[in-house]
């Protein structure tokens, strides 16, 4: 409702549900409400998705800083966004989805295969690490590839701080199969992940194949954060903060913080999603700086309490 209420114009609470009870309003005020309707039920997915992302990254690493925006994923998504639009000229967002998927996979089986290089294999410290210095490389590929476009920069720019501001019916539509595939998927296997976080040895004891459940819980956590990043941009620290705050509250039953991960992740993004039209008045603040400025604190409390491995 508040979605529906705050913006650039302020709605009241009763012309939002006349609007909703098909009762005549001015044609500006149904407009505006019609247009913040898809932008509502985008954040909801695009929070859902993330959350549930970042919470199956976290445990099929076993790191708790395992985020799609800190390893690095949502850069290599963006990578191949860039070349898409520059050598091959895609202008539809289905496109823009499988390039992202693609992107956010090999970037994700990148960062994991170099830090597990060494005795201690993928601590959260190497994760973290490699995970900057793959995003760091890869986006100074974009910058090569979008600079000397003008074209392609003010395409781009937009994109890249992560917003849901032009979502529509038609995004919605394209992400929604993504999200019901993913979570399924998160779903089917948290039984096995919640053997995984007892150690490979004792969850295969279980008789879990722990190489099967990590590369399919990576596979539902690349779609989801694949797909939302490919229509909203990269949202970062989503992923990061939702599992934390359920687990804190709620406990490690896996099968708990991937249910609670669509509610308080659509609940943050489309919270921040408001703030940014309240503090960015006249105009907005993109969610993605929104979320930045939101996830930073959290990632240094984090940090700060969790205990990493050397490297």
């Amino acid at each position: 409702m508040l979605s529906l209420v705050v913006g650039v114009k302020i709605i009241p609470f009763s012309k939002v549900i006349a609007y909703m009870n098909h009762n005549d309003l001015d044609s500006i005020t149904s407009a505006i409400i019609t247009k913040r309707i898809p932008r509502t039920i985008f954040g909801i997915l695009a929070g859902a998705s993330l959350a549930t992302s970042g919470a199956l990254m976290q445990s099929i690493t076993r790191n708790p800083i395992a985020d799609p925006s800190i390893l690095g994923v949502n850069t290599g998504a963006s990578l191949f966004v860039v070349i898409g639009l520059a050598f091959f000229n895609i202008t539809s967002a289905n496109q823009y989805i499988w390039l992202s998927i693609v992107g956010a996979w090999l970037t994700a089986f990148f960062v994991y295969a170099i830090a597990s290089m060494g005795k201690q294999g993928a601590t959260p410290l190497k994760l973290a690490l490699s995970g900057s210095a793959i995003s760091i490389a890869l986006g100074s590929f974009v910058s090569t590839i979008m600079l000397p476009n003008n074209q392609i920069m003010n395409s781009f720019r937009f994109w890249q701080v992560g917003s849901i501001g032009g979502a529509s019916m038609e995004s919605i539509k394209l992400l929604l199969p993504f999200f019901i595939i993913g979570f399924i998927l998160s779903i089917l296997i948290s039984q096995s992940l919640d053997n995984l976080a007892l150690g490979d040895e004792l969850a295969t004891s279980l008789g879990t194949n722990t190489l099967l459940i990590r590369i399919l819980g990576a596979f539902a956590g690349v779609l989801l954060c694949g797909a939302t990043t490919a229509l909203a941009g990269p949202i970062g620290f989503i992923g990061l903060m939702v599992p934390h705050i359920i687990r804190s509250i709620l406990g490690n039953n896996m099968k708990v913080v991937l249910v609670f991960s669509v509610l308080i992740g659509a609940i943050i993004l489309l919270g921040s999603d408001i703030i940014g039209r309240v503090i960015g008045y006249p105009s907005e603040t993109e969610v993605g700086i929104v979320t930045a400025i939101l996830g930073a604190p959290v990632f240094i409390t984090i940090i700060r309490h969790t205990k990493v491995n050397a490297l």
